[in-house]
């Protein structure tokens, strides 16, 4: 397919290819008309839901199989990685075989479309979570098919609608996998959608993988302008002088070398008692960590009526709590908890946009230092002794200014480029949807 073809593709995948010949009524109201010759079937007639491991109780013991943690699934693959004997899998793992579809059945991995046809398995067997459906293609339904059935997005939106649970704890029931109705071809037309969609979104894939190439590298050169501009300066003809860090190598003759501690005030977070927060809009809104920094401002969940620690507008906030050093800008006054720390950069000393920009590109400093039992963290006098390079406040406001400029104009490439990523990933859904339920006709594709 060309590109200015895969473009409208992006519109409507309908717009591309033709329609079937005939159409009937399926009874159903999300799916309206099928294929004349289509079925619609139960999943619990045309597939095995969940087999038992009992199939291979008879082996032995240290037959090595694969084994899938959930880390190792994603949107139609699996990671082969990891394998176990038979006896380290004997309970509390679900199993399946080679040609089985697997698909997670817990939030938000189901609604992720995380899932994929199981091959190349160790002796043919798979362990994994428990969190996994599992499907058996009976002999007069394709394997392929089927995975592309439930990755289907009604499938998965009806499904989503099924769930039962609290919060992160919701999932999908068996009872919906083998209710589910879909309409099914005859199995040369299966093998012929199957086909067509591998090569297909293998091409869409192809192409968002160049896309986030180019994102990788945009970010690449981002920090490279940042790094550069803030140790080097904007002047390439200034007298340099060694800095007598090694890893800074030489600085413009008239900066000189601080700690953040010296020239900012640093302010570190703590928590007040669980019973002194509320979610009714109670007092001041109140950061915890970097989990609540959204892509602009930060987005509390919690407020505070007597936070121990308060932020001003302006003020940095950095994590010092995994994942260390990431960063954000308070829009209005906030408390935080114990995983931030603020950073309070003035005149004449530091500028604060200069500081910003500093942080963006030495707060790698904290990755040295961080530690932890639990998770990686850092301490306040960890901040405060980030080493920073410091021209005069002249010259960091030209920096700031620079950087603010060129990062913005990266930022919105990076932006462009996210979009079109999320157009060709819808494009790959509606192009399943309308291959499985039948909108288009592929078979001579």
């Amino acid at each position: 397919m060309m590109r200015k073809e895969l473009d409208a593709t992006i519109v409507s995948p309908t717009l591309h290819w033709k329609p079937y010949p005939a159409y009937k009524p399926s009874g159903i109201e999300w799916l309206g008309e099928i294929p004349s010759q289509w079925q619609m079937m139960r999943l619990r007639f045309c597939a095995k839901i969940n087999p038992t491991k009992s199939e291979v109780s008879l082996l032995p013991r240290d037959t090595t199989v694969s084994f899938i943690p959930m880390e190792m699934l994603s949107v139609g693959g699996i990671s082969l990685e990891y394998t176990k004997t038979l006896e380290e899998c004997s309970s509390g793992y679900t199993y399946f075989r080679n040609s089985d579809v697997i698909t997670a059945k817990i939030t938000p991995c189901f609604e992720n479309r995380k899932g994929a046809v199981a091959e190349g398995l160790e002796n043919g067997i798979g362990f994994g979570t428990t969190e996994l459906h599992v499907l058996r293609a009976n002999p007069d339904l394709n394997p392929k098919f089927l995975f592309y059935l439930t990755a289907n997005h009604s499938f998965r939106e009806i499904g989503t609608g099924a769930m039962y649970g609290a919060g992160g704890q919701k999932r999908v029931p068996d009872d919906f996998i083998r209710d589910f109705r879909h309409p099914t071809p005859p199995l040369d037309e299966q093998r012929a959608i199957a086909a067509f969609l591998d090569r297909e979104t293998a091409r869409i894939d192809v192409l968002i993988e160049k896309k986030r190439r180019q994102i990788e590298l945009l970010q690449e050169k981002r920090t490279a302008l940042i790094s550069h501009a803030v140790t080097k300066g904007l002047d390439p003809n200034a007298k340099m002088k060694p800095s007598g860090i090694e890893w800074l190598g030489e600085i413009p003759a008239d900066w000189k070398i601080q700690r953040i501690k010296y020239c900012a005030q640093l302010i570190m977070g703590q928590s007040p008692p669980s019973d002194e927060c509320n979610e009714d809009g109670r007092g001041l809104p109140f950061l915890q960590g970097c989990a609540e920094f959204g892509s602009v401002s930060p987005t509390p969940k919690q407020f505070c009526e007597t936070p121990r620690k308060t932020v001003i507008a302006s003020d940095i906030l950095i994590s010092v709590r995994a994942p260390v050093g990431a960063l954000n800008i308070a829009d209005q006054q906030y408390g935080i908890g114990r995983g931030l720390c603020a950073i309070r950069a003035s005149d004449p000393v530091i500028d604060r946009r200069y500081c910003w920009h500093l942080l963006e590109a030495l707060r790698w400093q904290l990755d040295i230092v961080s530690s932890g039992s639990t998770y990686d963290a850092v301490s306040a006098e960890d901040v405060g002794n980030i080493r920073a390079i410091i021209p005069s406040i002249l010259e960091q406001r030209a920096i700031a200014a620079f950087l603010d400029r060129e990062t913005a104009r990266i930022d919105a490439l990076i932006g462009k480029i996210e979009k079109s990523i999320e157009l060709l990933r819808e494009c790959r859904s509606a192009l399943i949807s309308s291959a499985v339920t039948g909108k288009i006709d592929v078979r001579d594709q």
